[in-house]
Formats: C-alpha cells, sequence, structure tokens
C-alpha cells in the first residue's frame, strides 16, 4: 500500500486494519491519496514568505483533494433523541470526506498548526468511527526527515539568496521585535548570520510544539484514536523546491 509514496521517502503507519480495509474494500481512495501526495512540491520561498492563515501548501493539497478527487468539506453532526425529545446533539467537522461503496474516508492536513489539533483529529475520527460514519480516518503531516532537516533547507535557501543582515529579509517578511532579538542571539552563538536566522526561524514557526510526525507518533502510541482504523502520512525533505 502507498509503494509510490514510501519509495519517495513518505513515512506511512497503518493502523487497526486500515491496511487490509483500504487495499480490499476502497482501493480507489489509495489510488486518489498517492496521486495527490505525489504531486505536492514545497517551494521554500513560500515558507520563508508564508504570514497568517492557511498556509499555501495546505490550500493547494485541499483543492486537490476537492477539485480533482471529490474529496468534500462535511459536518457530520450525531443527535441522541429519547422519546422523541432531542437530548444532545453532537458535531464533527472533517476537512475531507468521501463516500465510497463500502465505506467513508475522512483526512485531515496538519502542515503547522498547534499539536493539540492532533488531539481532536483523532478523538473526532475515533467518535465517528464507533458511529459507523467513518471506516478509516487518515492525518498528513510533517514526516521526520523534512522536519530534521528544516534549519539546514532554511540556511541553504540563505547562502542561495545570499540572505547575510536584516535588510536582506525584508524581501520576504519583517521580523518582529522579539525575532530579531532571538536571530541576534542564535547568530551571535553561531557565529553566522545565515545559520542564525535559519535556527531561529525554524524554531520559531516550526518548532516542536507544532503538528508534525513525532507529536503525532507518540499520540497513537499512547492510544488516542483507538480503535478507530488510521493512516499517518509524514510529508518527506524531497518535496522541498529550492
Amino acid at each position: 500500500m502507498f509503494d509510490s509514496l514510501l519509495r519517495r521517502g513518505f513515512q506511512i503507519i497503518a493502523l487497526h486494519h486500515a491496511e487490509a480495509i483500504l487495499t480490499m474494500d476502497m482501493p480507489e481512495a489509495i489510488e486518489d491519496i498517492e496521486k495527490v501526495c505525489m504531486d505536492i512540491k514545497l517551494p521554500v520561498e513560500e515558507m520563508v514568505r508564508s504570514g497568517g492563515g492557511e498556509a499555501a501548501i495546505t490550500q493547494r493539497i485541499r483543492n486537490t483533494f476537492h477539485e480533482k478527487h471529490g474529496w468534500e468539506k462535511h459536518n457530520f453532526e450525531i443527535k441522541k433523541i429519547i422519546d422523541g425529545v432531542e437530548k444532545e446533539a453532537i458535531t464533527h467537522e472533517v476537512d475531507h470526506i468521501k463516500v465510497f461503496k463500502k465505506g467513508t474516508i475522512a483526512i485531515e492536513i496538519e502542515w503547522n498548526n498547534k499539536d493539540p489539533f492532533f488531539d481532536r483529529d483523532l478523538e473526532n475520527f475515533k467518535h465517528l468511527h464507533s458511529e459507523g460514519v467513518i471506516s478509516v480516518g487518515i492525518i498528513i503531516t510533517r514526516g521526520s526527515t523534512l522536519q530534521d532537516k528544516l534549519k539546514d533547507i532554511i540556511e541553504e535557501y540563505a547562502q542561495i539568496k545570499n540572505i547575510t543582515a536584516f535588510e536582506d529579509l525584508e524581501l520576504y517578511y519583517s521580523p518582529t521585535k522579539r525575532q530579531r532579538e532571538n536571530i541576534e542571539k542564535a547568530t551571535k552563538s553561531v557565529g553566522s548570520f545565515q545559520r542564525g536566522w535559519a535556527n531561529s526561524f525554524v524554531s520559531d514557526k516550526y518548532g516542536e510544539a507544532t503538528t508534525h510526525w513525532r507529536k503525532l507518533s507518540e499520540r497513537v502510541d499512547r492510544g488516542v484514536g483507538n480503535p478507530c482504523p488510521l493512516v499517518l502520512i509524514g510529508l518527506p525533505d524531497s518535496i522541498v523546491a529550492l
């Protein structure tokens, strides 16, 4: 399953019979996901320029799932009714849902949120699966190779673009006072503006408390989301374009 993604360095973990469900009952879902993920590209300049709101890479992935493959955002509403009286109503919003003949798949993309979003996603999947609404839940996030190499990637970009001072950063973004102070400290520590900026930029924007593979795997190792069948997909450093 997902052989082409594995060859390109993607991390794939399937839990609670998810692989059997997908390969036997919904191979079309595997095909959709492989096509979308194989086309993912991440320009470094896009990472450096990105500000608030949803990241451009997330928007592209969402649009591809929706426009090319028919995966829709959906709000599930589950109601408890006793003797005709509604006692409880719970809603679960999922960014990507697709219904197949033998089941329904849910996908969430967590490129760079705060890591508690993983708890939300996994608990949503657990509840929806227990109610018989979804067959498999899938989370796509930054993989280990990408997370671990981000500082080197940003430093290499700084070297290519000859970013050697704060003035050079003005072409991309304007660091806040706090960010400038952190960059100055990091530069003094490592003896290089390019490396100091890269280290500070990644720590500030893509640090340990954000959504990436280690944070996701820690949660599923603790059993968060059990017993919903899950597929975890980690985006590798091979998607980066300098």
